[in-house]
């Protein structure tokens, strides 16, 4: 296939873009009003790549349209041309005024203390500043990441999640904990064991997800498998609030008891887990080059955690 008079021609941009909100979509019709443009001429954008590609993009049916494998890596690859267009328009803006730009952060509710921190900080100085927040869990953040709606990710990382297409920059370290309110009853004793703690009411992460993992790792350490949990939930908060009705425990980070909000109530059992302190790391992708927005935001990042 020759690229320069076959495809580099007759390729274009709004194409593209086109075949990506039909793709997300799922309709031709809803798409036209999306995109502002007729059907007809939609189908005929997506017909004259399928021309020059020499491959159906697209399964068309009486419910709708879908990708076809070829297109499916179509849309992959334009997503991330996307992403270089926008982020050469920022780079082209930040050479005019390096204090303006858009910060899109991945964190889990752990770090939000830390983040809220750097956050302020960075703002009081540079005001033209702006910082979309994403709260979620580790996995859905290195898709995120992957995917490029989010600039970098702050989480829990062990060279065992190493991966070639990202960077990992260690911030601070932190560690696990079983978790429980000031008036638990637990919290009279001196010394515990995790075998002593299995009866109680739990709330825990689910098992498969990036955090419920590792306390799943933890318990096997001791030789245990995880307790009966009365309420799994991916949300810290949802476990927090149970936490604070008395009577369940959680494993949580240390972090958590840096939190303005919580470390009044909020404290950790004398229990000794036998998980390895981790790094509080700044994920972001290796081939992707950050934004001066982004470059000011991890300055300001480490300055905070140096003090954690």
């Amino acid at each position: 296939m020759q690229w320069e008079h076959r495809i580099g021609r007759r390729l274009k941009l709004r194409d593209l873009h086109t075949l990506q909100i039909v793709s997300e979509i799922g309709s031709m019709a809803q798409a036209s009003q999306e995109l502002g443009l007729s059907q007809p001429a939609i189908s005929k954008a997506i017909a004259e790549m399928e021309q020059a590609l020499g491959t159906r993009l697209l399964d068309r049916s009486s419910v709708g349209v879908e990708l076809t494998a070829s297109g499916r890596m179509l849309v992959d690859r334009t997503r991330l041309i996307f992403d270089e267009v926008r982020q050469g328009v920022k780079d082209i803006e930040y050479l005019s005024d390096p204090a303006r730009g858009e910060v899109r952060i991945g964190i889990t509710e752990p770090n939000t203390s830390s983040l809220a921190e750097a956050i302020a900080r960075l703002s009081r100085r540079y005001p033209n500043i702006s910082h979309h927040v994403e709260i979620t869990d580790t996995t859905t953040m290195m898709r995120m990441l992957r995917e490029r709606t989010i600039d970098i990710a702050i989480t829990r990382w062990t060279t065992k999640n190493a991966a070639d297409d990202l960077h990992a920059e260690p911030l601070f370290r932190t560690e696990l904990a079983v978790m429980a309110a000031r008036q638990h009853p637990l919290m009279r004793a001196r010394k515990l064991v995790l075998k002593d703690l299995m009866q109680e009411r739990w709330t825990l992460s689910p098992p498969d997800s990036f955090l419920g993992q590792i306390v799943r790792e933890t318990f096997r350490r001791s030789n245990l498998d995880l307790p009966a949990t009365t309420v799994t939930s991916i949300s810290i908060y949802m476990r927090l609030s149970l936490l604070a009705q008395g009577g369940f425990l959680s494993v949580l980070p240390m972090s958590m008891l840096q939190h303005p909000g919580d470390k009044t109530w909020l404290c950790a059992l004398p229990v000794a887990l036998r998980d390895p302190p981790a790094h509080i790391s700044a994920i972001t992708l290796t081939k992707r080059r950050p934004s001066g927005a982004v470059k000011l935001f991890v300055e300001q990042y480490r300055e905070v955690a140096k003090a954690r």
